[in-house]
């Protein structure tokens, strides 16, 4: 099992318990934490230590490796690249650009959150049934809005013969709001 998690996650403690139960571990790490360079690898990924304190009470350091990489086309990348840190110290078995590649997979995963929440239910809207029922038929409802959006997507980018990914989701959805509300009544109940 491979554990990909954000900045905002990474600290000894954490990473020592996902150790301890088999899995293995890939994190982004903050610019401005210092990881210096004790080996370098082939890829350009070199070997480092985390510590659970910091100078000058270091203590409890644990071996990773660390991949810096820049995004190229992406528009909200970060200007000085990423880093990750990974306890997969074989640059061999494990080459930097494809772990980078994974990671950047993750964020998929945050986009699709943010479509639901802020895009398709609204911004601070919250759900309104009453009932731990209720709360379920709604978020089932917000769900399967959103995958038959996606679906839709999915089916115009095959027509296009492009990647499903380059289209927006919000234009997806005016669409399909529209669609749906300048013809009332075209659907039998």
């Amino acid at each position: 099992m491979l554990v990909l998690a954000d900045r905002e996650f990474l600290g000894v403690p954490l990473w020592r318990a996902f150790t301890a139960t088999g899995a293995h571990q890939l994190w982004r790490v903050s610019a401005n934490r210092v990881l210096p360079v004790q080996q370098r690898l082939p890829d350009g990924s070199w070997l480092s230590r985390l510590h659970a304190g910091t100078a000058p009470k270091k203590r409890d350091p644990v071996r990773v490796r660390v991949i810096a990489y820049r995004l190229r086309g992406v528009a909200s990348a970060e200007a000085n690249g990423f880093r990750l840190v990974t306890d997969l110290l074989d640059a061999q078995a494990y080459p930097g650009a494809e772990l980078a590649a994974l990671y950047h997979q993750r964020w998929e995963i945050e986009s699709v959150l943010g479509e639901i929440k802020t895009h398709q239910r609204g911004a601070k809207v919250v759900l309104s049934s009453k009932t731990p029922d209720g709360i379920r038929q709604q978020i089932c409802a917000h769900l399967l809005v959103h995958d038959a959006l996606r679906v839709l997507m999915c089916r115009t980018a095959a027509a296009r013969g492009a990647d499903p990914d380059r289209l927006s989701f919000t234009d997806t959805l005016r669409a399909t709001r529209r669609s749906v509300t300048a013809s009332p009544g075209v659907f039998s109940p």
